[in-house]
């Protein structure tokens, strides 16, 4: 199937594992809402070949926040299916600032989008999850107060 990038904005107040699993919910709504295929969260866990081998290709692909900003390892197995933060001096680099807003992260994944060539979506806000089976978080704000997090990663091989 491939890889398939992913973003999503989803409120947020101070805890990035509850906004992860808030989202998550969302997300299986959205995808298996009708039950034809899973009736809950936790079944599509428990079929372990589909995750194992192919995933959702969303952010259902995502199981745990770790703390760290340091860049995901391949080689290290515990790195996959994680959700990290943007380093900050990344942010800075991609937003322009410490305390983005909404507007601010949705334009810099619109440019990714758009990005011409595989060298400049590189170096674009999206391109910093090199990584598959991982992703970013992005704490976004609202007069100084943070609201949001803007999340993106990647799925497949």
């Amino acid at each position: 199937m491939g890889a398939s990038g992913w973003d999503y904005v989803t409120g947020y107040d101070g805890d990035a594992e509850a906004a992860l699993a808030t989202l998550r919910g969302r997300v299986f709504q959205e995808e298996y809402g009708d039950g034809s295929s899973y009736r809950s969260l936790e079944e599509l866990y428990e079929d372990e070949e589909f995750m194992g081998t192919e995933g959702t290709h969303t952010i259902l692909d995502i199981d745990r926040v770790v703390a760290t900003d340091k860049p995901p390892v391949p080689s290290r197995g515990s790195d996959y299916g994680t959700l990290r933060p943007l380093a900050p001096s990344r942010v800075v680099h991609h937003l322009g600032t410490e305390r983005p807003t909404v507007e601010q992260y949705e334009r810099a994944v619109a440019a990714a989008h758009e990005a011409a060539d595989h060298e400049e979506y590189e170096r674009s806000l999206l391109g910093e999850c090199r990584m598959r089976w991982t992703g970013y978080y992005v704490v976004l704000h609202s007069d100084e107060k943070p609201t949001h997090l803007g999340i993106f990663g990647f799925s497949g091989d």
